[in-house]
């Protein structure tokens, strides 16, 4: 869903593993097999599962996606709007000036350079693939009220920033700043169990810790192999309109087979300078085209229609948010908002330890509405743009557009490209932006799930790197020959529940840690030992 490149490494005050927790030389690697060997075990099963039995894989999961969103689509409603209400009252109130660090760290970086990569952090795979298809499928299908009317465009443009915009946002920002207090306050290891350490102390390192690491790293390979599945699929559709290669089921499954062989060598020469390049050159090849849109198309209606959509947005926030199946088709809702939700959980481990990474140093107040507002602004202007100049011309007659994506998603955003001069170059820089993403994507996602696999460790071994790297390909074509997009959006629902348990806890563990330090200041800190200079260590985040 999202992409950032990794930050410069700084000096000492890194967080490191803690000496308590058990590791086992296997196959010439250190592994920690209370977590690794389950997470293992889990993912392979699915994988064997999904290839031999795909018709049934397809059918228990559409019964798993029903009974969530029958029984516990409330939840997730409930849960994450609450979320974006916490870090408001958390970033605004009297904990907004507690550093994230000791009490005279600094940040590292600049507001500029701080933003760009919180801007960064904004795009990737899924904004390509959802700007066009995901307003015109709400325009065309929507969960209430009449379709295909100009009520029904405004409405569009409003669930899909619901499903884009701050509650996602939200989420990052509870796991971001967790880990970051965690970290730099607590100078406990960078990884998920120590999220709950101001609950339970030392027991994070025993089955609690275990099992929270387990279903984060469940959650983050289920996040990133759906990222490559749309991927894939958009790439497909790519190559096969300026290329004319089918693109069918085969062709994605090719495509994500390279995609994992770039990774694996990656990991093992260790591209990251590399990756950071090409991730840079995608996000201004994005800011290029999405410049040429705004300026080839109609200018101020765009620019016009998009102040009307967040201004509409935020006026019917509350109604929107906490609508749930009783007011909204519960196949729409399992299809959209709660996939949505399910996918954001799945990305916060990945993300939210970037964000943490190059925010040390920044007040909890500056970190809640810096990695809250800028890349939802960021979103709302590119989904402004492609949004309402697609829904645009769907009203003004062009019906063939219309059915075109919503019949077939992946395609799209090239049949948008179709309008404007130049379409050929604009929709070839397109491809090259996906494909960078998707690479990124590969490439950085092993890393980060190698760390959440060994407890925080910053350098895990490249053996298991590997392993991972050729674990998210075959998660990713287990998906596709398991049912596709409907696969993945169950996927995302169903790995998203433990993680939203998780982000539950993460606000009281939050809370418990700020009102330590606020009442006793640097106790916490003092007690740990926490070092008073020193800078974030580098980290490699991917593209959802």
């Amino acid at each position: 869903m999202s992409d950032a490149s990794p930050p410069p490494a700084g000096p000492a005050a890194t967080t490191a593993p803690s000496p308590l927790v058990t590791t086992r030389r296997f196959l010439g690697v250190d592994i920690a097999p209370a977590v690794f060997v389950p997470s293992a075990a889990l993912i392979l099963a699915f994988v064997v599962f999904g290839v031999a039995a795909p018709d049934t894989a397809n059918d228990i999961f559409g019964e798993v996606q029903t009974w969530i969103v029958t029984n516990l689509g409330w939840l997730y409603t409930l849960a994450v709007s609450g979320f974006l209400v916490f870090v408001l009252w958390v970033g605004l109130g009297r904990f907004g000036h507690v550093r994230l660090g000791p009490p005279d760290a600094r940040p590292r970086y600049s507001y500029v350079a701080w933003f760009a990569m919180l801007f960064s952090a904004g795009m990737g795979i899924g904004v390509l693939f959802w700007s066009v298809a995901e307003p015109l499928a709400h325009f065309a299908n929507p969960p209430y009220g009449d379709a295909e009317t100009a009520e029904a465009a405004r409405q569009a443009m409003v669930l899909t920033y619901l499903h884009w915009g701050l509650h996602g946002w939200a989420i990052y920002v509870v796991i971001g700043l967790g880990l970051a207090l965690m970290a730099y306050r607590l100078r406990l290891p960078m990884a998920m169990r120590s999220l709950l350490h101001p609950l339970i102390g030392d027991r994070i390192y025993g089955p609690i810790g275990h099992t929270v690491d387990v279903f984060a790293i469940l959650g983050t390979m289920f996040g990133v192999a759906t990222t490559l599945g749309i991927g894939a699929q958009q790439l497909g559709a790519g190559l096969e309109r300026l290329f004319g290669v089918s693109n069918g089921l085969s062709t994605q499954l090719w495509v994500i087979g390279l995609a994992t062989l770039a990774a694996t060598i990656s990991v093992v020469s260790g591209l990251d300078r590399g990756i950071k390049l090409l991730s840079q050159a995608a996000l201004y090849l994005g800011m290029a085209m999405l410049g040429f849109v705004l300026i080839a198309g109609p200018t101020a209606y765009a620019l016009t229609a998009t102040v009307d959509s967040i201004g509409l947005y935020l006026q019917r926030l509350p109604e929107t948010a906490f609508r749930g199946t009783t007011s909204a088709d519960a196949t729409w809702m399992g299809n959209w908002t709660l996939f949505y939700w399910g996918w954001w959980l799945a990305w916060s481990p990945f993300v939210g330890m970037f964000v943490a990474r190059v925010s040390r140093g920044r007040t909890v107040r500056e970190f809640v509405l810096g990695v809250l507002l800028v890349p939802s602004l960021v979103i709302a202007l590119w989904y402004g743009v492609f949004g309402n100049i697609a829904l645009r011309r769907v009203l003004q007659g062009d019906d063939a557009f219309l059915d075109a994506a919503v019949n077939d998603v992946p395609v799209a955003i090239f049949d948008f490209f179709d309008a404007f001069p130049l379409t050929s170059v604009v929709s070839v820089v397109g491809l090259l932006v996906i494909v960078v993403y998707f690479v990124t994507s590969s490439d950085s996602a092993p890393f980060v799930i190698d760390m959440l696999a060994s407890h925080g460790d910053e350098d895990p071994p490249v053996g298991t790197r590997v392993f991972w790297a050729i674990s998210e390909g075959l998660v990713g074509g287990t998906l596709l020959v398991a049912g596709g997009l409907q696969a993945m959006r169950t996927f995302q629902i169903t790995t998203g529940l433990p993680l939203l348990v998780l982000t539950v806890v993460t606000c009281v563990a939050i809370v418990t840690v700020l009102r330590r330090e606020v009442d006793a200041p640097d106790r916490l800190g003092a007690e740990r030992g926490i070092a008073t200079v020193g800078s974030a260590p580098t980290v490699t985040d991917g593209s959802r």
